[in-house]
């Protein structure tokens, strides 16, 4: 238990849903104030974000249906860690499965928190350089995945211009070009 003031203490903890992907738990808890009361989460695995750069300098990009929005979103390749891999292998499989690309090298960028209020989840981003097509995707059973390239300083704008609806993608390529390019 840390020391800092606004601590919670976690009494006790327990899945009250799983699903594939990830599960929702509850956990009692104890307030800086002393009130018990319980706190529900998405319970999640790491997952990997990658921002796909072709030799030329563009973005290779997916264009995924998201059920939770009701609409395609047009994004990054990315998934979850499978358990005991390799971030750098997580990411060069993600990247594969979904668009066939290949990197010819990777380069961690960030690790953020995305939803630290709902979720525990931690998205690892990664550069891809010189990303190249080498094989067809091989998608899991639930995903929907379109590929296309775009001009990285059209996809950039897309950000600025507020047409960019996918967090983990305008996260990547914000650090990106403010750290990298």
């Amino acid at each position: 238990m840390t020391d800092d003031p606004l601590a919670w203490e976690t009494m006790a903890s327990e899945i009250d849903y799983s699903c594939p992907g990830f599960d929702v738990r509850r956990d009692a808890v104890r307030l800086p104030d002393g009130t018990v009361t319980d706190y529900h989460h998405v319970d999640e695995s790491p997952a990997v974000v990658i921002l796909p750069l072709t030799p030329d300098g563009d973005v290779v990009v997916i264009e995924e249906w998201r059920q939770a929005v009701g609409g395609v979103n047009r994004g990054l390749p990315a998934g979850s860690v499978e358990e005991s891999e390799d971030l750098f292998d997580a990411a060069r499989r993600e990247l594969h499965e979904e668009t066939g690309y290949e990197a010819g090298s990777l380069e961690h960028l960030l690790s953020t928190e995305p939803s630290n209020g709902i979720a525990n989840s931690v998205h690892h981003h990664f550069a891809a350089h010189d990303c190249t097509p080498t094989a067809e995707q091989n998608l899991d059973d639930n995903e929907s995945i379109r590929v296309d390239v775009a001009d990285y300083d059209d996809y950039l704008a897309s950000v600025v211009d507020d047409e960019l609806d996918d967090g983990r993608a305008a996260l990547a390529v914000s650090y990106y070009e403010l750290t990298q390019r």
